[in-house]
């Protein structure tokens, strides 16, 4: 537990540096995030009384911080509405993983919430914007192209997918890595919450 513990705090702090350096422009790392990946593993990895609380309880301080000192933006808007329903179903997806896991499912879970976030966000922001027409090629536009003057919504969901499946990877392979006290472990009979 002490391991997936001490990646959700290295994975948020990198979600926050990330904010506070590369935000204002749109380079390649933007939307390169940990979000969803501490959603699908804490529900994996971390025992079952703090396994959806902890990590969405980690994404929402990093949201404070995000939003209150570094945007200026009031915290409680209807963007994350979306946002955290998308992280809650990605945690149910976790938890259907739970003790049965193995890395491809692992890895197909996390592509599979790379796409229920990006349309629940997509679909949230389409809602909520005036930007876009409130009609079925403005849910379109919403899907791919986005608003102009910014990247398509594509291209952020590429660097999402991404970055869930490499983060989902770098959280599966450290879980994975038997630490000093296996043998312990071992001898009391007591499993750890997935094997590869």
């Amino acid at each position: 537990m002490f391991a997936a513990l001490l990646l959700l705090v290295v994975v948020v702090v990198y979600r926050i540096l990330s904010g506070f350096l590369g935000s204002d422009d749109f380079h390649w790392m933007h939307n390169f995030a940990p979000v969803a990946a501490v959603a699908l593993c804490g529900a994996v990895y971390l025992p079952r009384r703090i396994a959806a609380i902890l990590p969405l309880a980690m994404l929402f301080i990093s949201d404070v911080i995000l939003n209150v000192y570094h945007y200026h933006q009031p915290l409680f808007t209807f963007d994350i509405v979306p946002r955290y329903l998308a992280l809650a179903l990605i945690s149910l997806l976790g938890f259907a993983l739970r003790g049965r896991s193995n890395l491809l499912r692992l890895l197909l879970a996390s592509v599979a919430g790379s796409i229920v976030f990006f349309v629940i966000t997509n679909t949230g922001s389409w809602l909520s914007d005036p930007g876009y027409a409130k009609t079925a090629a403005g849910w379109l536009q919403a899907m791919t192209i986005g608003l102009p003057g910014l990247p398509p919504t594509l291209w952020f969901y590429r660097n999402t997918l991404l970055s869930d499946v490499l983060f989902t990877l770098l959280f599966a392979v450290c879980m994975s890595v038997p630490m000093k006290s296996e043998p312990l472990v071992a001898a009391t009979g007591l499993r750890r919450a997935s094997s590869f």
